[in-house]
């Protein structure tokens, strides 16, 4: 009977999170503010990363926190801050009923494909999962591949700065 109990709570905890990811996405897309979009993509991240827990992968949870939440969400908020957006423009109409239906079938359909691809072509596995340790990854990351790495963190940091240079021309320009 115990088990039953642990059963039903690990369904309730996966469903709410399926469902803070749901409303975190329609918060993103349907919001009119951008710093309310903001907040609905850090809600959606974080059911993201819960679910990195409930699959026993606590390290990529918290790298999704750290970098998705933490860093990236800064970057946007960031560049919503640096900008100014016109109150006439393109995202403040109106959404029609028509486009959330269209907006809806487009986010639910490849689901649907891909679930139901899974479910009548996907082998049997008897495999047991092997377990990578961080350490193992970390040396695998940072030996063979640390000119990429860093490449990509100096892409990221002259981009940002483009940015700030652009809003401020923009700024001067106004």
């Amino acid at each position: 009977m115990e088990n039953l109990e642990y059963e039903r709570l690990a369904w309730a905890v996966l469903f709410g999170h399926i469902a803070i990811i749901v409303v975190g996405g329609f918060m993103t897309v349907l919001s009119q503010s951008l710093v309310r979009a903001l907040v609905g993509l850090i809600m959606t991240l974080l059911g993201v990363a819960g679910l990195f827990f409930l699959m026993a992968a606590p390290f990529i949870a918290l790298m999704q926190i750290l970098i998705y939440v933490g860093a990236v969400s800064v970057l946007i908020f960031f560049a919503i801050m640096l900008t100014s957006a016109w109150p006439g423009g393109d995202e403040s109409g109106k959404i029609s009923f028509r486009r959330i239906i269209f907006a809806g079938l487009a986010a639910v359909s490849p689901a649907i494909f891909l679930g139901m691809a899974a479910i009548h072509t996907a082998p049997p596995s008897f495999l047991v999962p092997h377990e990578t340790e961080v350490s193992t990854l970390g040396r695998f990351f940072l030996e063979d591949f640390i000119l990429p790495f860093e490449l990509i963190s100096l892409l990221l940091t002259v981009a940002m700065a483009g940015a700030v240079v652009l809003a401020f021309e923009m700024r001067r320009k106004k």
